[in-house]
């Protein structure tokens, strides 16, 4: 009985020791299993940008002397936002993910496809919309809610400002109908502005493998898009305010864009940038950081795009890039150009007390507003080259003869420029001085002509200089007759047999 008492109690002691056991090991394996199932699940590592170990530094004192080498971005490029013009690039038709650049594409539809009496309407939120929230960690949303009705302009400008991917599938459903049928205009769109590496797969810019384009393709579609007043504006903003709706009290959404900000005196931003006008900001993991950068300087105005950077890199490779821009070309109105090198004539019968001896210098002078605003955008050397060839680019024609005398700003001719839209632009050109008559000249034709007509008598006053103006005629003809005359009837007579005379006898 005791030893079956034993064998119990030892049974039961390794079950409990086994059990023990058990409950020690069992989460070290599953510990050992999440362990290998993270290992296999982790994708390799993306690389970052950065400089060849070889480049020379970049002298921010000389921006002219930018190379593709200096930029840690992977892929750039620099437009001229008034032609389109190219002004530097690197490996600019490379596919890219665009990441929230997309927002770009997504505004501008917005706009187009939407009429202004409905910009202020309301939109509800639809649960497909929403759901974007969910798809990834950080994604940068409104927290909209399914119901919820929000102001269109409103949702716009935080779509572009604050970069809200709910808000850009909403803005899809509001404007399209269904995203995917927004998504189809997307691609329709890109297609006509001429883009020809893009694809859109989603309005918002969130990872898909099917959802690519090029710098060179996103500064296309933002040229057209800075083309519309109101994306312009939308684009500058650096918050914005929503209002209240069913589901959130009103709020502040604020911008992204590292360059709008110039920090505080204690600790200044050194990416700020003056000039900046827009434009988006990006990133997903795959993507890396992107930056669509819009500036104006002295009515230059250019487009950059860096794809897959770092987050502050992109902010330093879009001021190289503009800087760059800005150092190549300027901007000039016709007025400007003429300027320098202006027409100087020659004049005729001027006094001879003048001390330029007649030369009279012109000046271009602005007709009106259209003409004030008239500017040409180039680079530095063609500025000079058109300067040269002054004729070859502007008609230049004259109202008047160049007979003094000559009024100090009278109007002697113009001068037409036309625009690339084939507008013609007309400005005056006008005596820089007075240059007065030769002393004691005659009358010139049309300065007797205007002394008739301001004379009320229409017959002039009979005087000798008048009597023998017109008698003159009369008495050259008299003159002419004596003379045939005499040359011609005197030489026959002389050749006649003398006629006898009558003889009388005594």
């Amino acid at each position: 009985m005791r030893s079956r008492r034993d064998a119990l109690r030892r049974g039961l002691t390794l079950c409990l020791a086994a059990l023990i056991w058990l409950c020690a090991a069992l989460p070290s394996a599953a510990l050992a299993a999440k362990k290998k199932t993270t290992a296999t699940a982790t994708p390799d590592p993306i690389p970052k940008p950065t400089l060849p170990k070889d480049v020379l530094p970049y002298d921010p004192e000389h921006p002219e002397n930018l190379l593709t080498e200096q930029l840690y971005s992977w892929s750039a490029i620099l437009i001229e936002a008034e032609t389109g013009n190219v002004i530097f690039e690197k490996n600019a038709d490379d596919i890219r993910y665009p990441a929230s650049c997309t927002k770009v594409m997504t505004g501008l539809l917005a706009l187009t496809l939407t009429d202004e009496a409905d910009m202020d309407r309301m939109v509800t939120c639809s649960e497909e919309a929403v759901a974007v929230n969910t798809q990834e960690e950080d994604v940068t949303s409104l927290k909209l809610q399914p119901g919820e009705e929000i102001n269109f302009r409103e949702l716009l400008e935080a779509t572009l400002v604050y970069s809200a991917n709910d808000g850009a599938n909403v803005l899809a459903e509001a404007v399209g109908g269904s995203i995917s049928h927004f998504v189809d205009l997307m691609n329709e769109a890109a297609q006509v502005y001429g883009c020809e590496n893009t694809h859109f797969a989603n309005p918002h810019g969130l990872h898909d493998d099917a959802h690519y384009t090029t710098p060179r393709d996103l500064a296309t579609i933002t040229r057209i898009a800075m083309q519309n007043e109101e994306f312009r504006r939308i684009v500058r903003m650096q918050s914005v305010q929503l209002t209240k709706t069913n589901f959130h009290r009103a709020r502040t959404v604020n911008t992204t864009n590292e360059l709008f900000s110039a920090g505080t005196p204690e600790k200044p931003n050194k990416y700020y940038y003056p000039d900046i006008i827009g434009v988006k900001t990006g990133f997903t993991s795959k993507a890396q950081y992107c930056f669509i950068g819009a500036a104006e300087r002295d009515g230059v105005s250019l487009i950059s795009v860096v794809m897959y950077a770092g987050n502050n890199s992109r902010w330093a490779d879009t001021i190289k890039l503009l800087n760059y821009g800005f150092s190549q070309y300027t901007s000039v109105t016709p007025v400007e150009l003429y300027e320098q090198r202006p027409i100087t004539i020659e004049t005729s019968n001027y006094s001879l007390n003048d001390s330029g001896l007649g030369k009279l210098k012109l000046r271009c002078v602005a007709t009106d507003q259209e003409s004030r605003d008239t500017h040409i955008i180039a680079t530095f050397d063609d500025v000079e080259q058109m300067a040269e060839n002054l004729r070859e680019i502007m008609l230049i024609q004259y109202t008047r003869d160049f007979a003094a005398p000559i009024d100090e700003g009278e109007v002697v001719g113009t001068m037409t420029y036309v625009t690339e839209d084939g507008e013609a632009v007309v400005y005056n050109l006008v005596a820089e001085r007075a240059i007065a008559k030769r002393e004691n000249a005659p009358p010139s034709l049309a300065e007797l002509a205007a002394a008739a007509d301001a004379d009320p008598n229409p017959l002039p006053p009979l005087n000798f200089e008048i009597v023998l103006l017109l008698l003159s005629p009369l008495l050259i003809a008299i003159v002419i007759f004596l003379i045939l005359r005499r040359l011609f009837f005197g030489r026959r007579r002389h050749g006649k047999t003398p006629r006898v005379r009558q003889r009388f006898l005594r």
